[in-house]
């Protein structure tokens, strides 16, 4: 419980802080952003804002602060909204270069993660607000749904770019992590919406939904071996140096989401083996997290701090 508290308070400051940061970067370098919008290469990671505010907002549920988890989903289903129809047209539909599909890399399934984690949140407050119940459920039966279909656009769509173009070390960069990720939260997504609270929506669709996780921890577990061979042939047969980057952050958030997953379908469907995964994972994940923030000071303080 007192890591649990200690992440949770580490996430709470970074989100305030990249609120801030973007609020400034917006008014300060606009140009900047309106060319993120217009890269479908780039384009994609504006998602991360609504899962970061939902799974933020998933945690203050867990520690009871309703209201303010209620706010952030209702904000991040806003943003998701707008997002979800600027970015294709922005970015994708709207460019004059063709084929877009080149440009196509494993930061455009986090449009799948941030469907996901608001179907997290909402299907977290649906037992808890019984006056809100049915919407809630529809929220979280909404999204999940449409990240199901978004998972097979986005597989569709990077799969081809890595068996049509050429596809260099350089290029299998750490956020095609993301397309294991993505299938753990959805994971997490059906399991909550598994427990929630009778409700139209959630009595039409709770079979559906229970069979579905399977299938996609199944398939998320299947992909973990092609991305650690990914990195061994990126960094090790193709000598691309192991410098800390960013996008590092996109390895540790699929394999905590994976040992959420597997904990959550295991109590779903009680499924003993499936616990102990999650259990297992965690330390796997708290390990990747301490790795990765331990690299991102020391980038940190010999870049900007030293000079």
């Amino acid at each position: 419980m007192g890591i649990s508290l200690a992440l949770a308070t580490v996430a709470c400051s970074g989100w305030a802080i990249l609120i801030i940061l973007n609020v400034i970067r917006f008014f300060r370098h606009r140009a900047a952003i309106v060319e993120d919008f217009q890269d479908p290469a780039r384009a994609f990671g504006f998602f991360t804002w609504v899962a970061a505010t939902c799974v933020l907002g998933s945690r203050l549920a867990v520690a009871e602060h309703l209201k303010w988890a209620l706010a952030l989903l209702l904000a991040g289903s806003a943003i998701w909204l707008i997002l979800g129809y600027a970015i294709p047209w922005t970015a994708v539909l709207g460019q004059a270069v063709r084929p877009v599909m080149q440009t196509a890399n494993g930061t455009w399934f986090i449009w799948v993660v941030a469907s996901q984690s608001i179907a997290v949140l909402a299907a977290t407050l649906e037992v808890e607000f019984a006056d809100y119940r049915r919407e809630l459920a529809v929220l979280a039966v909404f999204s999940w749904s449409v990240g199901i279909f978004l998972y097979a656009a986005a597989g569709v769509f990077v799969g081809a770019r890595m068996l049509l173009f050429d596809l260099k070390p350089a290029d299998l960069t750490p956020p095609y992590w993301v397309a294991m990720g993505a299938t753990a939260i959805t994971v997490v997504g059906g399991a909550r919406i598994v427990h929630m609270a009778d409700a139209p929506m959630v009595d039409a669709t709770r079979g559906l939904i229970a069979g579905a996780s399977v299938f996609f921890w199944a398939f998320g577990t299947w992909l973990i071996p092609p991305l650690i061979a990914a990195g061994y042939w990126r960094h090790v047969r193709h000598g691309v140096p192991v410098r800390y980057e960013a996008t590092w952050w996109s390895i540790v958030f699929p394999l905590g989401m994976y040992g959420v997953g597997s904990s959550f379908l295991g109590e779903a469907d009680r499924l003993p083996i499936l616990v102990t995964v999650g259990s297992v994972q965690f330390w796997i994940a708290l390990a990747a997290w301490c790795i990765v923030a331990t690299a991102m000071t020391s980038h940190v303080y010999r870049t900007v701090i030293r000079g």
